[in-house]
């Protein structure tokens, strides 16, 4: 990827990021003191259990070294911006949803670059200097392309809280138009490739969407918490940041690789997102 559209793909992703920011406010990070336990619950599965479940899949189903790298890059991203949306859809608690979101986005902005040097060193045996330089490189542009202009839509929503309202239609339109057309790249670049990568890493991504919505519903009733929150943790714990994903892949890692997971996760986890809204919406209507 050469560097105008590594810009350009900076740009886009912060518009998204930005759109983020536009629906969360400064009670959302205070709400933690109203329900911590499931909070904790939640950032729990999203921050650790994730990751780990990604690596276990990656041992059992031997995935190649630059997909396993994808795959666990996947999973230690933050929540997507359509995870709010889908945890109301699917009757879930919103507010809930939100706070996960902007706890997530602050806490993986370390949790990443340590992540991807692990897994970086453990796939693709990166020696030390590289690694330090990915770990800075992807801290400095996590801080760039998500909490800078996650602040700035935080910002609209206090003063202008009518135009970050206006604005946020249009920001999610847009932020789905990103992902789509990443998607469509990579599956015009690789075109003769996307078939076999998504038999090496298909099966493990699905694996992985339908494990982590279990897993984050079963946790959250196990430790007594209402079938509300339960919903959004499950969400919180399967729909992740598909864009920033890719992005991080092509414009700082610069590998097609690492991005096929991010691309073939997100097809799925919108496919189940759609069966789960669909049949918890028919049993309420029930």
């Amino acid at each position: 990827m050469d560097d105008s559209a590594k810009i350009y793909l900076g740009i886009a992703l912060m518009i998204v990021m930005m759109g983020m920011g536009l629906s969360l406010k400064l009670e959302d990070f205070k709400r933690v003191v109203v329900f911590p336990k499931a909070v904790i619950i939640g950032l729990v599965n999203q921050l650790l259990l994730l990751p780990l479940i990604a690596f276990l899949l990656i041992f059992v189903l031997d995935i190649r070294s630059s997909l396993a790298v994808g795959l666990l890059l996947i999973a230690a991203c933050p929540g997507g911006p359509t995870s709010n949306l889908i945890a109301h859809l699917c009757k879930g608690d919103t507010a809930l949803s939100v706070t996960l979101t902007a706890f997530s986005s602050v806490l993986t902005l370390f949790t990443i670059p340590l992540i991807l040097e692990w897994s970086l060193a453990h796939f693709m045996g990166s020696d030390e200097t590289a690694i330090m330089l990915n770990r800075f490189e992807i801290f400095k542009d996590l801080f760039l392309i998500t909490i800078v202009p996650i602040t700035i839509g935080m910002i609209i929503k206090r003063y202008k809280p009518a135009l970050a309202d206006r604005m946020q239609g249009k920001v999610k339109v847009a932020s789905a138009l990103v992902l789509m057309l990443l998607i469509v790249g990579i599956t015009i670049k690789e075109k003769h490739n996307i078939i076999p990568y998504f038999r090496e890493v298909g099966v493990g991504a699905f694996l992985l969407n339908i494990s982590t919505l279990t897993l984050g519903y079963l946790s959250a009733r196990l430790f007594s918490l209402k079938n509300k929150q339960a919903i959004s943790i499950s969400i919180e714990s399967g729909i992740q940041n598909g864009t920033l994903a890719i992005a991080l892949a092509l414009g700082l890692m610069k590998n097609n690789d690492f991005a096929i997971p991010g691309a073939v996760y997100s097809l799925i986890m919108f496919l189940t997102a759609f069966v789960i809204i669909g049949f918890l919406n028919r049993k309420k209507a029930t």
